[in-house]
């Protein structure tokens, strides 16, 4: 069975929510809340790609404590990174 794209961004928007730490939790769920609706199928197969790495390696590359590896680097992690300065 296939995953539609609106069931994929429900279980996208969960997962955002449900990190591990509180920290990742606000800036992945407000980014998913603010940006979801509007990705394109690509787009949210990049994201869920982002989702898989530790919570760790996301928190250095959003808060920019670690450089996102240029391998990790896409337009939603640009996306992301938009939207975490945007809260500062």
């Amino acid at each position: 069975m296939t995953e539609t794209d609106m069931d994929k961004r429900k279980r996208l928007k969960f997962r955002s929510w449900h990190r591990g730490t509180r920290e990742l939790d606000l800036i992945m769920g407000t980014f998913a809340d603010r940006t979801l609706d509007g990705l394109t199928g690509a787009e949210l197969d990049l994201y869920d790609q982002i989702l898989t790495h530790p919570d760790p390696d996301l928190y250095n590359w959003i808060t920019a404590v670690e450089p996102v590896p240029a391998n990790f680097m896409n337009p939603v992690m640009e996306k992301l990174l938009r939207h975490r300065v945007a809260q500062d």
